[in-house]
């Protein structure tokens, strides 16, 4: 196992230590520790950059990201430090984008997916979300900011909708396509 992967791990690793500091009501050490997550993850991306991404990281990668942002905003909407709405909003998306991934694969499919603009501004604001909410938690303060929350919710569905496309696309092209077609190649048009 590479550096890059033993970085996902050990995000992955966190989690659980994270989440029982929320419940524990420990917010300072909590903050601690998604910090240091959000740092594996940024060392990790820069680790793979320079030696070359592996496989297994393509997989461990987006998989602890999703892991530890959901986790959070199931956490943090338990605590009441976040409206249950914009954790609907984020779950519903990923488990409908999982579900699709699924169809994709189970109909003959290849996925690759491509991180998308919108996708990675959702995710940006999402980390924010749980940061404020952390730090309202810290604070005391009664919710994280709403703009950031709106902001989250917007990207976040708008992604959803951006990667259901991509999906669509290429189902039709797996479907429809001649055998000198690339499906790749159609999951872009």
């Amino acid at each position: 196992m590479g550096l890059a992967n033993f970085l996902t791990v050990l995000r992955i690793l966190l989690i659980p230590v994270f989440v029982s500091l929320l419940v524990y009501r420990k917010p300072g050490a909590a903050l601690l520790v998604f910090a240091v997550a959000a740092l594996t993850d940024l060392l990790d991306g820069w680790v793979a950059r320079r030696s070359g991404p592996s496989r297994l990281g393509a997989f461990l990668d987006p998989m602890a990201d999703k892991l530890l942002l959901t986790a959070s905003f199931v956490t943090l909407t338990y605590m009441r430090v976040l409206p249950f709405w914009i954790a609907a909003v984020v779950l519903s998306r990923d488990v409908i984008l999982v579900v699709g991934a699924l169809l994709i694969h189970m109909l003959g499919g290849r996925l690759h997916p491509r991180p998308t603009l919108a996708g990675k501004l959702a995710t940006f604001f999402q980390v924010l979300v749980v940061l404020s909410g952390l730090l309202a938690r810290y604070f005391r303060l009664p919710l994280a900011p709403r703009a950031i929350i709106w902001l989250a919710a917007a990207f976040t569905i708008v992604s959803g909708l951006q990667y259901i496309v991509q999906g669509m696309r290429l189902l039709n092209a797996a479907h429809g396509a001649t055998p000198e077609e690339d499906r790749e190649s159609a999951y872009y048009r």
